[in-house]
């Protein structure tokens, strides 16, 4: 399962960078590129924190042909997108959610405690779109008032609010990523936001 929800994860965020770049105006390479940077940008950051090196994608090819044919698929179907922007933000939603159990799992296997595992999953879920849209000239998601790392640091509390009970630890992954994500789509319906501070000159 933890295996499943790490290439999930990495299809998601492929086809996020794809839209952008698409958005972008950017050539085949530059699609390509910003495809990679946001799929494995996290969870290249986050391995390379707990010392886990070489990193996953090196490692395992199966990442470096998911992104591929990820985002070849998102190229030959963009006119089946209707809505660009709104299919962005669920690529980006699910990606967020599905990585962020995957940085605390990772972290819980290094044994760190908690709260650097969810500090850990955070950056595994942030971090890509971080790259992403800093090569994009856009400011990113994380740093503007959206519910982003707030979703995904919750999501990580309910892992382990939930792993306390007898539920199986596959579910516990599935319940935990689902939180990040409901949490994140209903800030964006209900439009809550985090106050912003202003310097007043």
């Amino acid at each position: 399962m933890f295996y499943i929800i790490d290439i999930i994860g990495t299809i998601a965020f492929a086809i996020s960078g794809v839209l952008v770049a698409m958005e972008k105006k950017m050539d085949p390479f530059g699609i390509l590129i910003i495809a990679f940077v946001t799929a494995i940008g996290g969870g290249t950051l986050r391995d390379v924190l707990i010392g886990e090196t070489p990193v996953s994608w090196m490692v395992n090819m199966t990442y470096t042909y998911v992104i591929i044919v990820a985002a070849v698929l998102a190229v030959l179907f963009r006119r089946k997108i209707n809505y660009l922007r709104t299919s962005l933000f669920l690529f980006d939603t699910i990606g967020i959610g599905f990585f962020t159990v995957v940085g605390v799992e990772k972290g819980l296997s290094v044994g760190l405690h908690p709260i650097i595992c969810i500090a850990l999953g955070t950056i595994s879920a942030c971090f890509g779109g971080v790259i992403r849209d800093i090569l994009c000239n856009e400011i990113p998601v994380i740093f503007r008032k959206e519910i982003y790392a707030t979703a995904c640091i919750l999501g990580g509390l309910t892992y382990f609010l939930i792993r306390k009970f007898p539920i199986d630890e596959n579910v516990v992954f599935v319940i935990a990523g689902i939180v990040v994500i409901v949490i994140r789509l209903l800030a964006v319906k209900f439009k809550i936001s985090l106050p912003t501070v202003y310097h007043n000159k």
